[in-house]
């Protein structure tokens, strides 16, 4: 592996199961080459207690974690060295989240803001914007409301994912069917609501500026167009051709670099699906058209994925790293940029399920 073809990543995990946090998972460091695939080199970069997701400063130098803990916590590393497995992490300051199991981390240039899944809070960390370091202080922290029909699922708030969309701050909240806008440092209200059952999860923003949100609960992907200063759904489609609720559950959804296609990691049926996203002449709302379904093993139950090669990177295939929290592996995808078909052509072991995989 040269250095033109390697991509160093960093991959988030879970504790062993029945294994309590803090047990021997934590951050690990690997390289994968973008040319065959195969990841390679993995280390434990820094234990730490459930960091089931990350996110980078701006400047790269300083990563973030979640310790998805009932009381959570945010934690900062500082990046040493050169990306790759030799850089090092060093710990460099921990705030409590705002809430209960923070589950996804959005880093910007001087605030950090965290999704806490467990009682639904946003919370925004202030960070020295020049060298990413955390404030020292509580986050602020603005409580979510609302419930769903799924009672299992939506007694109340679950925050789940944050995004930032055209300057504005996106939480999607699994338990009440909304997506949350904050802007100019506080709460802007509701940005789009949801069909009821839905439990959104993760969302990309096409180029036109509508949204793709997926649902964990209803195995769907929504297509919301802009209405005003907020977002409407305009349609939505399976996951998958028989995905069925309560049965499938997404994870996480990427856009290609062209902005053609779209991967979804789908739970329960262990694939990765992949749709084109079509723009119907005349200015009508994008629709999204199922294409194939990568096959990732049973019981893998993908929690998290990454693009790390395309053909804009001079790459014949498109590369997918998903994070198998099931089978505690990283599977590789080689994805056909015209096709949507694939197949995994490289898997690699780790000791704890990994949840979050991270581009260095």
């Amino acid at each position: 592996m040269t250095e033109s073809t390697s991509r160093a990543l960093w991959i988030g995990t879970y504790p062993a199961p029945g294994a309590a946090a803090g047990s021997g998972e934590g951050i690990w460091s690997v390289d994968v080459d973008r040319a065959d695939g195969r990841v390679r080199g993995g280390r434990l970069a820094a234990a730490a207690a459930a960091p089931s997701f990350l996110a980078l400063h701006p400047g790269g130098r300083t990563l973030y974690a979640v310790s998805e803990t009932p009381a959570g916590s945010l934690l900062a590393f500082d990046v040493e060295g050169e990306p790759g497995t030799d850089a090092k992490l060093v710990p460099a300051g921990a705030v409590p989240s705002g809430g209960d199991a923070p589950c996804h981390v959005l880093a910007g240039g001087a605030e950090v803001w965290v999704a806490n899944y467990g009682d639904g809070v946003a919370a925004a960390a202030s960070v020295d914007a020049g060298s990413g370091r955390l404030a020292a202080g509580a986050p602020r922290t603005f409580a979510g409301s609302g419930s769903g029909p799924v009672a299992a699922r939506q007694g109340g708030p679950h925050a789940h994912f944050v995004a930032d969309v055209d300057g504005q701050v996106l939480v999607s909240d699994l338990g009440a069917d909304v997506l949350r806008r904050y802007a100019d440092g506080g709460d802007a209200g509701v940005a789009a609501t949801l069909p009821p059952g839905t439990g959104p999860r993760h969302l990309v923003r096409l180029p036109d500026g509508s949204l793709v949100v997926v649902g964990e609960l209803d195995a769907r992907a929504h297509v919301l167009v802009r209405d005003g200063d907020g977002w409407s759904p305009a349609s939505a489609v399976p996951l998958h051709p028989g995905a069925e609720a309560g049965t499938h559950f997404a994870a996480h959804v990427t856009l290609s670099a062209d902005g053609t296609r779209l991967h979804v990691t789908v739970r329960g049926s262990d694939v990765l699906a992949v749709h084109r996203v079509r723009r119907p002449d005349g200015g009508a709302p994008p629709v999204l058209e199922h294409l194939a379904d990568v096959p990732l093993g049973d019981g893998g139950w993908p929690r998290h994925h990454a693009v790390v090669a395309s053909p804009d990177d001079g790459q014949d295939a498109e590369l997918v790293v998903v994070a198998l929290q099931g089978t505690r592996e990283l599977a590789t995808v080689a994805l056909d940029p015209v096709t949507g078909t694939g197949e995994v052509t490289s898997r690699y072991a780790m000791p704890t399920p990994p949840a979050c995989v991270l581009e260095a």
